[in-house]
């Protein structure tokens, strides 16, 4: 069984050798499981073995086709041969020379030539916002998109000073933010490896573009949007500040069941006079003598022909980022691989785009950075790492006691999601424990948490992503629960819970014990946790958990000025290349400053409508 489908393999023999392998993986996900048959075949017929290595990002699917082989192998009596486990894998070396050069398209290959005014290359969070400004301001408008399907924009977006916002000051005046300590806490998280006045463009223009949308939005009659109003317990404040600046569009009851926001979006730009092309995906920019980009070339993968694309105002580069691509990864972000485990939620992002914008001249950002949340697990048999199948566990990033792989408490377990990740990555194998017992839900509300993490309802009554019944269902209940699969241990005595979780019985013990007097006592003399998030673990059933990072999506890309132009290395244009979404930099490094809820979506949406704006004058 696969991720999304049951995986099927079928295999012929001689008397010695596998002489050809069919695998059917047509009901996984098109982008991820769905698109490895191909090189999972080739790996067999190579190895005559089903002891290959996996395709890192589809682990399940990989998992699946593996034990698929070795059965059939089985049948045929050959030697028997069992699928190697992930973990056993050796690690692929790194490819130095993950960027190569651009393709060479031959001109006869090229069977279609098509124009627009704007061209926008990748449809999601970036793009349906690109294409339907740029639409709406005047401008023919082409948006292409790889998948069979536009991406769903993130329903989390940043924004400051938003109508929404401006209307609740006179009853939450905290949840008024000043955008130069907004500015000056960005540029912190990130050490000042950005570009401040790139900053400013969202910090000065967001709060349009959510009006925009939400316009939009509720006009359809399916959406009414909502601020996210929460920064936290006030009278304990945090380390870490938290602001107000997510919204999150929901459905209405009456919203048809067929209806959803690409639907919704794809209606206005269809209505606008805009095209959508799926299928088909960017291979290479093109330029005239002066560098200028004129368009691109494009495959369309339905009957595998490629098209030139000719764009007369600009190319719009949205197509995300590259996690995963395992060479970019492993060159570029070797310690990301090494938290994180491979969940199926999460970028598909290939670094395509990024490859052709640097074959065309561009610049890539300085410094690597992803986001991350501590909201992925493994088995107790088990550490992180890339090649470790995990489970998503949504749960995770409640600030409750973690301990690491010693049995040892070893920091402040409250803050920013890869605060708690970065000091997971200083200990034994990257991976720690969550800790919690039956009082979990009362202490997750008396936590006050903000953003996309919440499980309550926000000061201001807007609703939570998810709630903590519907958290707690899915860990505990049913075949495919967290606890019925192993990942979640739970005990009648914290001795039995180490043992469950491997881990030394007496090291944890201790730690819990210290934990629980310090949480009696008032204050965090051991690592400075706010006292409101200090909650003992002393009501059993006990609960642990091994946690891991989930790597949502990288945040690194191709430098760009404030209209979102493509810059080279000695800061000079490419004209006619604009590029918004994870695709960019001069945002983010070493760290997502998630208590900024929303801000990786609401700056690729503002850059966005930027540009769109500028290309339909």
């Amino acid at each position: 069984m696969g991720l999304e489908s049951e995986v099927v393999v079928k295999m012929t023999f001689d008397e010695t050798s596998i002489t050809d392998v069919v695998i059917d993986v047509s009901g996984e996900t098109p982008a991820i499981g769905g698109a490895i048959g191909d090189k999972m075949v080739d790996r067999i017929m190579k190895a005559q073995s089903a002891e290959i290595d996996g395709e890192a990002g589809a682990s399940y699917t990989s998992k699946a086709i593996k034990e698929a082989a070795a059965d059939c192998i089985a049948q045929a009596s050959l030697a028997p041969v069992a699928a190697a486990p992930a973990a056993a894998a050796p690690a692929p070396a790194v490819n130095a020379d993950w960027l190569g050069t651009a393709p060479e398209i031959a001109e006869s290959d090229i069977t279609e030539t098509v124009d627009t005014e704007v061209l926008v290359c990748g449809v999601g969070t970036g793009g349906w916002i690109t294409a339907l400004t740029a639409a709406e301001g005047g401008a023919q408008v082409l948006a292409i998109e790889r998948g069979a399907a536009p991406t769903k924009i993130k329903e989390d977006i940043g924004a400051i000073n938003s109508r929404l916002q401006l209307e609740s000051f006179a009853e939450f005046p905290e949840f008024q933010i000043d955008k130069t300590e907004a500015l000056q806490e960005i540029v912190r998280y990130a050490s000042g490896y950005v570009d401040s006045d790139l900053v400013k463009v969202w910090i000065n223009e967001s709060g349009e573009m959510v009006d925009w949308l939400t316009y939009f939005l509720e006009g359809t009659g399916h959406w009414f949007m909502q601020l996210e109003g929460g920064i936290g317990d006030q009278k304990h404040p945090e380390r870490d500040k938290a602001y107000a600046t997510g919204h999150s569009p929901h459905p209405r009851e009456n919203k048809p069941d067929d209806v959803d926001l690409n639907s919704d979006m794809l209606a206005h730009l269809e209505a606008l006079g805009g095209t959508l092309r799926c299928n088909t995906a960017l291979v290479k920019l093109e330029q005239d003598a002066s560098g200028k980009v004129t368009g691109i070339i494009a495959k369309d993968s339905t009957d595998d022909h490629y098209v030139r694309i000719n764009a007369s105002k600009g190319v719009v580069i949205a197509t995300g980022g590259y996690a995963r691509n395992t060479d970019m990864m492993l060159a570029l972000q070797p310690q990301t691989m090494k938290m994180k485990v491979d969940v199926p939620m999460g970028s598909a992002g290939d670094g395509s785009g990024i490859k052709a914008m640097l074959w065309a001249g561009g610049e890539m950002d300085p410094c690597h950075a992803s986001m991350m949340f501590n909201r992925a697990s493994c088995l107790p048999t088990e550490t992180a790492g890339y090649q470790t199948a995990g489970k998503w566990y949504w749960f995770g990033e409640q600030p409750f006691l973690k301990v690491n792989l010693n049995g040892k408490r070893f920091c402040n377990e409250s803050g920013p999601y890869e605060f708690m990740l970065h000091s997971m990555y200083m200990q034994p194998n990257h991976t720690y424990c969550d800790i919690f017992d039956s009082n979990c839900k009362q202490y997750a509300e008396q936590f006050e948490e903000v953003g996309c993490c919440r499980l309550f309802p926000f000061d201001n009554g807007a609703i939570s992503n998810r709630s903590f019944d519907a958290c707690w269902k899915e860990m505990t209940e049913g075949e495919k629960s967290h606890l019925e699969m192993g990942y979640l241990q739970k005990a009648d005595t914290l001795e039995e819970l180490a043992e469950k979780l491997n881990i030394p019985v007496d090291n944890f013990v201790a730690s819990v014990k210290r934990y629980n007097e310090l949480c009696k006592k008032g204050v965090d003399e051991d690592y400075g946790k706010s006292i409101h998030r200090m909650t003992p673990v002393d009501a059993p059933p006990y609960y642990g958990i091994r946690t891991c990072a989930w790597h949502l999506t990288t945040l690194d890309g191709v430098r760009i000025n404030t209209d979102m132009q493509v810059i080279r290395e000695d800061g000079s244009v490419i004209e006619g290349l604009y590029a918004t979404g994870d695709c960019t930099g001069g945002v983010f490094a070493n760290n997502y400053p998630n208590l900024f809820t929303g801000l990786a979506c609401g700056r690729t949406m503002t850059f966005g409508r930027h540009i769109g704006k500028l290309l339909s004058k």
